[in-house]
């Protein structure tokens, strides 16, 4: 469940990022004021999606084997997982469409 929050702030902050606000880092840390990088966000957004998607395979592989995994518990991680992807997919396929945009500008 820590993993599930950890994951829905690190794409809350990206989509902030994305829509033009400045998310920091840490409120007293070194980089204090400055926005965070948006390659550090998408690669913890993308590591959390790897980390959701494992734990529904274990989820999976202890409802297979049955070694005390619920039918209900499986079902929410494979949906946590599925969701992360999509979300990671459309972030994506955003980030593709604006470097598009970008090469099509003339200057």
């Amino acid at each position: 469940m820590q993993t599930a929050m950890h994951s829905i702030g690190a794409l809350e902050a990206l989509r902030s990022s994305a829509a033009g606000s400045t998310a920091t880092q840490s409120p007293g840390g070194p980089n204090a004021g400055q926005a965070a990088p948006f390659s550090d966000l998408l690669s913890d957004a993308v590591g959390q999606v790897n980390t959701l998607e494992d734990q529904a395979r274990a989820a999976v592989e202890g409802l297979m084997t049955g070694s005390g995994v619920d039918v209900h518990s499986a079902m929410i991680a494979t949906e946590k997982a599925s969701m992360a992807f999509e979300m990671a997919l459309a972030v994506r396929n955003k980030a593709v469409q604006a470097y598009q945009s970008v090469i099509g500008m003339q200057f």
